[in-house]
Protein backbone atom coordinates (compact mmCIF):
# COMPACT_ATOMS: atom_id res chain seq x y z
CA UNK A 1 0.00 0.00 0.00
CA UNK A 2 1.71 3.32 -1.07
CA UNK A 3 0.39 7.09 0.13
CA UNK A 4 0.68 8.84 -2.41
CA UNK A 5 0.43 13.07 -2.28
CA UNK A 6 -0.66 14.71 -5.12
CA UNK A 7 0.05 18.75 -5.56
CA UNK A 8 -2.89 20.46 -7.25
CA UNK A 9 -3.82 24.33 -8.14
CA UNK A 10 -7.39 25.42 -8.78
CA UNK A 11 -9.64 28.61 -9.68
CA UNK A 12 -11.67 28.84 -6.84
CA UNK A 13 -14.39 30.71 -7.77
CA UNK A 14 -15.69 27.95 -9.74
CA UNK A 15 -16.19 25.57 -6.89
CA UNK A 16 -17.60 25.82 -3.49
CA UNK A 17 -14.52 25.62 -1.19
CA UNK A 18 -12.08 22.96 -1.42
CA UNK A 19 -13.72 20.85 1.38
CA UNK A 20 -16.27 17.67 0.94
CA UNK A 21 -19.47 18.80 1.40
CA UNK A 22 -21.63 15.38 -0.10
CA UNK A 23 -22.39 15.99 -3.90
CA UNK A 24 -21.40 20.07 -3.84
CA UNK A 25 -19.33 20.56 -6.17
CA UNK A 26 -16.11 20.69 -4.26
CA UNK A 27 -12.53 20.63 -5.41
CA UNK A 28 -12.29 17.57 -2.75
CA UNK A 29 -15.36 15.96 -4.50
CA UNK A 30 -13.53 15.94 -7.76
CA UNK A 31 -10.25 14.97 -6.65
CA UNK A 32 -11.91 11.84 -5.32
CA UNK A 33 -14.06 10.82 -7.86
CA UNK A 34 -11.38 11.48 -10.76
CA UNK A 35 -8.73 8.99 -8.49
CA UNK A 36 -12.30 6.54 -8.76
CA UNK A 37 -12.41 6.64 -12.10
CA UNK A 38 -9.16 5.90 -13.11
CA UNK A 39 -8.27 3.01 -10.14
CA UNK A 40 -11.58 1.96 -10.63
CA UNK A 41 -12.10 1.73 -6.79
CA UNK A 42 -13.70 4.22 -4.10
CA UNK A 43 -11.05 6.39 -3.36
CA UNK A 44 -10.98 9.38 -0.48
CA UNK A 45 -8.26 11.63 -0.54
CA UNK A 46 -7.35 13.94 2.38
CA UNK A 47 -6.23 17.71 2.11
CA UNK A 48 -3.32 20.11 3.52
CA UNK A 49 -5.88 22.73 3.68
CA UNK A 50 -9.35 23.87 3.59
CA UNK A 51 -9.80 26.77 1.46
CA UNK A 52 -13.13 28.76 1.22
CA UNK A 53 -15.74 29.44 -1.83
CA UNK A 54 -13.83 31.73 -3.78
CA UNK A 55 -10.38 31.10 -2.64
CA UNK A 56 -8.01 29.82 -4.88
CA UNK A 57 -4.44 28.11 -4.68
CA UNK A 58 -1.35 27.64 -6.88
CA UNK A 59 -0.38 24.84 -4.43
CA UNK A 60 -2.53 22.39 -2.14
CA UNK A 61 -1.80 18.98 -1.25
CA UNK A 62 -4.05 15.94 -1.26
CA UNK A 63 -2.91 12.71 0.15
CA UNK A 64 -4.46 9.22 -0.72
CA UNK A 65 -3.48 5.16 -0.37
CA UNK A 66 -3.51 2.53 -2.71
CA UNK A 67 -2.44 -0.58 -3.64
CA UNK A 68 -2.17 0.54 -7.85
CA UNK A 69 0.98 1.16 -8.91
CA UNK A 70 0.34 4.12 -11.32
CA UNK A 71 1.26 4.33 -15.12
CA UNK A 72 3.60 6.64 -15.99
CA UNK A 73 0.52 8.62 -17.82
CA UNK A 74 -1.17 8.82 -14.79
CA UNK A 75 -1.10 12.59 -13.82
CA UNK A 76 -2.03 12.95 -17.99
CA UNK A 77 -5.29 11.42 -17.34
CA UNK A 78 -6.24 12.96 -14.04
CA UNK A 79 -6.26 16.09 -15.72
CA UNK A 80 -8.04 15.08 -18.98
CA UNK A 81 -10.71 14.01 -16.38
CA UNK A 82 -10.63 17.10 -14.02
CA UNK A 83 -12.66 20.43 -14.87
CA UNK A 84 -10.97 22.98 -16.54
CA UNK A 85 -10.82 24.92 -13.18
CA UNK A 86 -8.57 22.08 -11.30
CA UNK A 87 -5.03 20.75 -12.20
CA UNK A 88 -2.51 18.07 -10.63
CA UNK A 89 1.23 19.67 -10.92
CA UNK A 90 2.61 16.61 -9.69
CA UNK A 91 2.42 13.19 -7.82
CA UNK A 92 4.86 12.46 -5.17
CA UNK A 93 5.12 9.18 -2.89
CA UNK A 94 5.33 9.60 1.03
CA UNK A 95 8.61 7.87 2.73
CA UNK A 96 6.11 6.98 6.05
CA UNK A 97 2.67 5.33 5.41
CA UNK A 98 1.46 7.02 8.10
CA UNK A 99 2.28 11.22 6.62
CA UNK A 100 -0.31 13.43 6.43
CA UNK A 101 -0.08 16.45 4.27
CA UNK A 102 -2.38 18.47 6.75
CA UNK A 103 -0.24 17.24 10.08
CA UNK A 104 2.97 17.29 8.72
CA UNK A 105 3.38 20.50 7.09
CA UNK A 106 6.05 22.80 8.18
CA UNK A 107 4.37 26.08 7.08
CA UNK A 108 1.56 27.71 4.55
CA UNK A 109 1.96 30.95 2.42
CA UNK A 110 -0.81 33.05 1.70
CA UNK A 111 -1.48 35.51 -0.44
CA UNK A 112 -4.28 38.14 -0.59
CA UNK A 113 -4.06 40.53 -4.33
CA UNK A 114 -5.37 43.97 -4.04
CA UNK A 115 -5.47 46.02 -7.35
CA UNK A 116 -6.38 49.84 -7.15
CA UNK A 117 -6.78 50.53 -11.09
CA UNK A 118 -9.63 48.79 -12.80
CA UNK A 119 -8.77 46.28 -15.00
CA UNK A 120 -10.80 43.41 -16.41
CA UNK A 121 -8.69 40.85 -16.60
CA UNK A 122 -8.43 40.94 -12.72
CA UNK A 123 -12.11 40.27 -12.12
CA UNK A 124 -12.41 37.27 -9.74
CA UNK A 125 -8.47 37.23 -9.62
CA UNK A 126 -7.90 39.93 -7.07
CA UNK A 127 -9.70 42.59 -5.31
CA UNK A 128 -10.30 45.73 -7.26
CA UNK A 129 -10.18 48.78 -4.17
CA UNK A 130 -10.04 51.92 -5.50
CA UNK A 131 -10.09 53.97 -1.98
CA UNK A 132 -6.87 55.73 -0.48
CA UNK A 133 -4.93 53.49 2.19
CA UNK A 134 -1.97 55.02 4.28
CA UNK A 135 0.97 52.40 2.60
CA UNK A 136 3.09 53.46 6.03
CA UNK A 137 0.53 51.85 8.23
CA UNK A 138 0.09 48.98 6.34
CA UNK A 139 3.50 48.24 6.55
CA UNK A 140 3.64 49.02 10.50
CA UNK A 141 0.78 46.66 11.35
CA UNK A 142 2.14 44.00 8.91
CA UNK A 143 5.37 43.73 10.89
CA UNK A 144 3.71 43.56 14.41
CA UNK A 145 1.30 40.85 13.36
CA UNK A 146 4.05 38.16 14.22
CA UNK A 147 4.53 39.54 17.93
CA UNK A 148 1.33 37.59 18.54
CA UNK A 149 0.72 34.09 18.97
CA UNK A 150 -3.63 34.27 20.01
CA UNK A 151 -5.31 34.79 16.81
CA UNK A 152 -8.65 34.12 18.21
CA UNK A 153 -9.43 37.62 16.90
CA UNK A 154 -9.41 36.68 13.29
CA UNK A 155 -11.27 32.85 13.25
CA UNK A 156 -14.85 32.92 12.55
CA UNK A 157 -17.43 31.40 14.38
CA UNK A 158 -18.40 27.81 14.50
CA UNK A 159 -14.94 26.51 13.66
CA UNK A 160 -13.24 23.08 14.62
CA UNK A 161 -10.03 24.45 15.58
CA UNK A 162 -9.20 23.59 19.29
CA UNK A 163 -6.57 25.97 19.67
CA UNK A 164 -6.32 29.87 18.75
CA UNK A 165 -2.35 29.45 18.47
CA UNK A 166 0.02 30.20 15.43
CA UNK A 167 3.30 30.87 14.81
CA UNK A 168 3.56 33.84 12.23
CA UNK A 169 7.02 33.23 10.52
CA UNK A 170 6.68 36.31 7.56
CA UNK A 171 3.74 38.83 7.31
CA UNK A 172 4.19 41.56 5.05
CA UNK A 173 2.89 43.79 2.01
CA UNK A 174 4.70 44.00 -1.25
CA UNK A 175 3.44 46.15 -4.58
CA UNK A 176 3.78 44.54 -8.07
CA UNK A 177 2.68 46.67 -10.31
CA UNK A 178 -0.30 47.99 -9.82
CA UNK A 179 -1.40 45.73 -7.11
CA UNK A 180 -0.93 45.47 -3.21
CA UNK A 181 -0.56 42.05 -2.19
CA UNK A 182 -0.30 40.84 1.63
CA UNK A 183 2.05 37.86 2.25
CA UNK A 184 1.91 35.67 5.21
CA UNK A 185 3.34 32.85 6.48
CA UNK A 186 2.64 30.44 9.25
CA UNK A 187 2.75 26.77 10.86
CA UNK A 188 -0.89 26.94 10.82
CA UNK A 189 -4.51 29.37 10.00
CA UNK A 190 -7.71 29.78 11.38
CA UNK A 191 -11.09 29.68 9.36
CA UNK A 192 -11.15 33.01 8.00
CA UNK A 193 -8.31 34.73 9.58
CA UNK A 194 -5.99 35.73 6.70
CA UNK A 195 -9.23 37.66 5.36
CA UNK A 196 -9.73 38.67 8.84
CA UNK A 197 -6.26 40.39 8.88
CA UNK A 198 -5.90 41.54 5.34
CA UNK A 199 -10.13 43.30 6.02
CA UNK A 200 -8.77 44.79 9.71
CA UNK A 201 -5.34 46.12 8.41
CA UNK A 202 -7.10 48.02 5.01
CA UNK A 203 -10.09 49.57 7.91
CA UNK A 204 -7.20 51.04 9.88
CA UNK A 205 -5.74 52.21 7.05
CA UNK A 206 -8.81 53.83 5.58
CA UNK A 207 -8.09 56.30 9.22
CA UNK A 208 -10.65 53.96 10.84
CA UNK A 209 -8.50 52.73 13.47
CA UNK A 210 -4.89 53.34 15.18
CA UNK A 211 -1.77 50.65 15.37
CA UNK A 212 -3.01 50.72 19.13
CA UNK A 213 -6.68 50.06 18.11
CA UNK A 214 -5.01 47.63 16.20
CA UNK A 215 -3.41 45.62 18.89
CA UNK A 216 -6.30 46.23 21.02
CA UNK A 217 -8.22 43.99 18.24
CA UNK A 218 -5.78 41.16 18.82
CA UNK A 219 -5.40 41.17 22.41
CA UNK A 220 -9.42 40.81 22.60
CA UNK A 221 -9.89 37.54 21.38
CA UNK A 222 -13.45 38.53 20.12
CA UNK A 223 -13.62 38.05 16.13
CA UNK A 224 -16.68 40.64 16.57
CA UNK A 225 -14.13 43.01 16.65
CA UNK A 226 -11.83 42.01 13.37
CA UNK A 227 -12.94 43.31 9.86
CA UNK A 228 -13.59 40.03 7.54
CA UNK A 229 -15.34 42.24 4.62
CA UNK A 230 -12.85 41.27 1.59
CA UNK A 231 -13.24 38.70 -0.89
CA UNK A 232 -12.67 34.71 -1.22
CA UNK A 233 -11.42 35.97 -4.62
CA UNK A 234 -8.35 37.75 -3.34
CA UNK A 235 -6.49 34.85 -1.74
CA UNK A 236 -4.60 32.60 -2.81
CA UNK A 237 -2.83 29.44 -0.99
CA UNK A 238 0.46 29.86 -2.45
CA UNK A 239 2.80 27.59 -0.49
CA UNK A 240 2.89 24.24 1.53
CA UNK A 241 6.22 22.99 2.43
CA UNK A 242 7.04 19.72 3.87
CA UNK A 243 10.71 18.28 5.04
CA UNK A 244 12.62 17.37 2.11
CA UNK A 245 12.84 13.41 3.63
CA UNK A 246 9.38 12.75 4.02
CA UNK A 247 8.21 12.81 -0.41
CA UNK A 248 9.61 11.12 -2.78
CA UNK A 249 9.38 12.18 -6.26
CA UNK A 250 7.44 10.08 -8.64
CA UNK A 251 4.74 11.81 -11.48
Amino acid sequence: MARYVIEVMYDGTLFHGSQLQGETPTIQLYINNTLTILLQTPIISYGASRTDEGVHAYCNYYHFDSEIILNPDFLYKCNAILPSGIAFKKISIAVNSDFNVRFDAISRRYRYRIYTKKNPFLTNRAYYFPLKMDKNMLNELARLIPEYKNFESFSKRNTQAKTFMCSIFNSYWEHIDDELNYIVEANRFLRGMVRGLVGTQIQMARGKGSIDEFKKIIEAKNCTKAYFNVPGHGLYLEEIKYSTESLLPFL
